[in-house]
């Protein structure tokens, strides 16, 4: 039945993407994946589940009231004479009460119980920080992503129609005797080298919109007109260290760590507090109205009951000793962790100003290449170059076309990591 729903889902969506071509801007990109995400929302309900723990601690400090209806049919003068403690003795009756008991303490047993689950139940919610962060790095990523691929594709097209001008324009030489077969033949697969990239550029902008829908959460749409956005208006900061000040900070990572750690050394406690008594107060009252002479027709008593461990087998010695090396542990992850994120901001900021680099040098790479190919095809229409010269600086020129064409989104992209690396996409 689920499997017909997607089938049914997915049959529905395509059909309504077949019709309907989206436009976006990265604004409204990253609330679609904010709203739709199934990643977003599971981490949601987990987070809203762990937030039920601390109430599920915290009923031991509540009275505990619950009632009762018996009825025996037992043979004259039965005794119970194996199996229990108790009175032996067992009288026919009907009979109807109510028990209730009431924890008095357990020396801090229950209360740092509730206060770890509280502390575990923060942590999800910063987890589903950090699923939100990654929902919203991989929209703006797949966003520029896409933009980047239209770029390459447009550069692929424009590429198709200058090697197809050539090679026309040497297969019309060549059947005038003015250029030689082979010349005509490396013309062409120039050309056929053009249309392999274009096919290639194709799917990389179907695949690219393929992974933006998916981190948008709606996988049926297929066809999108995405708004170009502007560059960065703040450069990157001079140095790396006031990033990295803001990723120890504010990454959900971290914080989720850390109170992970604070849930595991108030779990150590609670687990120490098993060692001392659990003290509560017990009653019971009801009626008798049907039974032998022996039994009352109303009954009811209180005390007070005191447990005090003894002897378990070291269960409670190993717990405790083993809430004590999970609190070390979730101690030593805080600090993989920040050592981790650290590396990562840096990794990030390098490539980010690398990128940056890039985007100039690609603009200078490609006047270059442009004006080698303007020398290469006039060298060639006077006949002082082969046709291995101008085919070289074609090759050029679109590698330097696709770079320049790329250098600005993989800036863009490249900034939208450093944002998450430091704690700020949110």
């Amino acid at each position: 039945m689920r499997l017909l729903r997607y089938a049914l889902l997915i049959s529905a969506s395509s059909c309504l993407a077949q019709n309907q071509t989206q436009q976006l801007t990265l604004a409204e990109a990253e609330k679609l994946a904010l709203q739709n995400n199934p990643r977003i929302s599971s981490a949601k309900f987990e987070a809203a589940a762990a937030y039920q723990v601390p109430t599920e601690y915290r009923s031991a400090f509540q009275p505990v009231l619950s009632g009762s209806l018996t009825g025996v049919r037992a043979d004259s003068g039965s005794r119970l004479a194996a199996g229990g403690l108790n009175n032996p003795v067992v009288y026919s009756r009907i009979g109807s009460g109510l028990s209730l008991s009431q924890m008095i303490t357990d020396f801090g047993r229950t209360s740092n119980l509730v206060q770890s689950a509280r502390f575990r139940a923060e942590a999800q919610d910063q987890a589903s920080e950090t699923a939100k962060a990654q929902v919203l790095l991989a929209t703006v990523r797949a966003y520029f992503g896409v933009l980047r691929a239209r770029a390459v594709l447009t550069v692929a097209q424009q590429t198709v129609t200058a090697r197809q001008l050539v090679a026309d324009q040497v297969g019309a030489l060549a059947q005038a005797q003015l250029k030689s077969e082979l010349d005509l033949s490396f013309a062409r697969v120039n050309l056929n080298e053009a249309k392999l990239l274009l096919a290639d550029a194709q799917n990389g902008v179907a695949a690219g919109e393929a992974d933006l829908a998916t981190a948008m959460g709606i996988p049926g749409q297929t066809a999108f007109t995405l708004a170009d956005e502007p560059m960065p208006a703040d450069p990157l900061p001079a140095t790396v260290q006031g990033l990295l000040l803001e990723a120890v900070q504010n990454r959900p990572e971290l914080a989720r760590l850390r109170l992970e750690e604070s849930a595991a050394r108030t779990f150590t406690q609670a687990e120490r507090a098993l060692a001392f008594p659990t003290i509560g107060v017990l009653g019971a009252a009801g009626f008798v109205p049907a039974g032998q002479d022996a039994v009352p027709e109303r009954y009811g008593a209180i005390g007070i009951n005191v447990n005090i461990p003894v002897f378990n087998g070291g269960l409670f010695k190993a717990r405790r000793s083993e809430a004590e090396l999970r609190a070390k542990a979730a101690a030593e992850n805080v600090n993989d962790a920040a050592n981790r994120i650290l590396r990562d901001v840096r990794v990030a900021y390098l490539d980010a100003s690398t990128a940056f680099e890039r985007v100039g040098l690609a603009g200078q790479l490609l006047s270059q290449a442009q004006l080698a190919l303007d020398l290469a095809q006039r060298r060639y229409d006077l006949g002082l170059s082969s046709i291995i010269e101008l085919s070289q600086a074609q090759l050029n020129l679109t590698s330097a076309q696709i770079a320049n064409a790329s250098a600005r989104y993989e800036y863009q992209m490249q900034r939208s990591l450093v944002q998450y690396q430091i704690g700020m996409l949110r």
